[in-house]
């Protein structure tokens, strides 16, 4: 969501999303996958939020707002950002916050948002959390002393309110254009976070309640070093006591946001690396077993027949297979991660199962343009022969995952564009200048929707909805 375009300094959930979903449509596109929509941390990473429950505040539309009589023109006008290219995170947090507390003290009518509260007490407990975590400075919640004011209580229940309020009617715009929205739900979170706050015991805590170990990866593709995440470790033992009575209510959460969604890192459901929180490098750290199946079907019990995507990327052993295999769940595919000299690849295009949700790369690679420059000569030439050595590199990548057997084809909207590597989202194992890439107007509107639109007529993944017109 941060990438749509528009003048506020991130994207929001106003004309210019729904303009992108007009331009999916157009396309023959079925599905806009999105990154988690909840409060990023302050490196600004969307896979550290400080809330499994509620969205992020940045989202909301602040010409809705004005349309709703809830701020001045003047006050509209003094949101907007010039620069249409990247996110201003650091002004963002200096003047949208003030902006939408005033809104809300504005708002007559309170009761629809304490309606709201009661229906969803952890969005209720969410605004609590996130209006004592300000009055604090923004410390630990281990070491609170303020409790928030009644006003500043009752502006981050009505921004959880407002949030939910505009993002379902983006949802149904876009269900009713025929385009299906797949959350992404991070498998960990931060240790200053609603979750840790709301329930300490099921975590991996010391006495002090800090984490004595920490989530991350080993040494894999995108780091020699492995990756440090520092969130804290779940305890199974004593999420299965209540029959995981958290990941059932968030996932129901995440289940009534979305059509569907992907589960990040679902490697650690069978076996996750847990690193000593004082470790220096994530290469120190050990497999241990995860809840496995059981979490699956709890999983099962509140996914009905949507769509649950699993990430089974990086380092992947016969238990992930099996859990995969056991869960039914589509897997992943990246066809960048497929030319190491083996022709039995799985993220090879001619290897993919129906099955299957194939990309050209994630948030996490580079774009596909810098991905083609940027790979050595001995790896360009076979993978530019494994495409029959096409003049557009590109082109050709895309064509071959949309002529495959896979059920799903994903693409980043910058690959769709065909940009190169000053677009990328996120570098993995970089704390800075990632979560930043925007579009402008000039480039959404530059997609070519009649191409791609062909594109998935020939391969037949047209959605249902849009076939009538062809």
């Amino acid at each position: 969501m941060f990438s749509v375009p528009g003048d506020f300094g991130c994207g929001v959930f106003g004309k210019e999303a729904r303009r992108f979903v007009d331009l999916l449509a157009g396309g023959g596109f079925s599905l806009w996958q999105v990154l988690p929509i909840g409060v990023a941390d302050e490196h600004n990473s969307p896979y550290m939020s400080y809330s499994s429950f509620g969205g992020n505040p940045f989202f909301i539309d602040p010409e809705t707002l004005f349309e709703e009589g809830l701020v001045t023109k003047a006050e509209l006008e003094a949101q907007k950002i010039a620069d249409p290219y990247l996110c201003h995170y650091e002004t963002l947090r200096e003047k949208r916050y003030p902006f939408l507390k005033k809104a809300a003290l504005c708002l007559k009518d309170r009761a629809p948002v304490e309606r709201f509260l009661q229906e969803n007490p952890d969005l209720e407990g969410a605004a609590r959390f996130f209006a004592t975590l300000e009055a604090n400075g923004g410390r630990l919640w281990q070491e609170w002393e303020k409790e928030p004011s009644a006003d500043d209580l009752f502006a981050w229940q009505w921004i959880e309110f407002e949030f939910h309020r505009q993002w379902q009617a983006l949802h149904a715009y876009a269900n009713a254009r025929g385009i299906s929205i797949l959350g992404d739900l991070p498998f960990y979170v931060s240790i200053n976070s609603y979750d840790v706050y709301r329930a300490p015991k099921q975590f991996q805590l010391g006495e002090d309640l800090k984490p004595s170990f920490i989530a991350g990866v080993p040494p894999d593709y995108f780091s020699e070093e492995g990756q440090k995440w520092g969130n804290p470790l779940y305890d199974w033992k004593r999420m299965e006591e209540d029959g995981f009575a958290y990941w059932k209510a968030r996932l129901s959460y995440m289940l009534s946001l979305f059509d569907g969604i992907r589960i990040d890192h679902f490697r650690a459901i069978g076996n996750y690396w847990s690193i000593p929180a004082d470790a220096e490098s994530a290469k120190f750290g050990n497999w241990e077993e995860g809840p496995g199946e059981k979490l699956i079907e709890a999983f099962r019990s509140v996914s009905g027949e949507k769509l649950i995507l699993a990430e089974d990327l990086g380092i992947i052993d016969d238990r992930t297979r099996e859990l995969l295999a056991m869960s039914g769940y589509p897997g992943m595919a990246v066809f960048q991660f497929g030319f190491d000299g083996n022709p039995l690849s799985p993220h090879l295009p001619h290897n993919y199962r129906e099955n299957l949700a194939a990309y050209t790369g994630t948030h996490d690679n580079n774009t596909l343009l810098g991905f083609w420059w940027e790979i050595d000569d001995g790896t360009r030439k076979a993978a530019l022969d494994y495409l029959g050595d096409p003049k557009d590199a590109c082109a050709a990548t895309i064509r071959a995952l949309m002529m495959s057997r896979a059920e799903t084809v994903i693409f980043p909207v910058q690959d769709l564009l065909g940009y190169g590597a000053d677009t990328r989202i996120n570098t993995p194992g970089r704390a800075q200048g990632n979560w930043q890439y925007r579009l402008s107007r000039d480039q959404m509107e530059s997609l070519d929707c009649a191409y791609y639109r062909h594109l998935n007529r020939i391969y037949a993944r047209l959605p249902e909805k849009n076939k009538t017109s062809e």
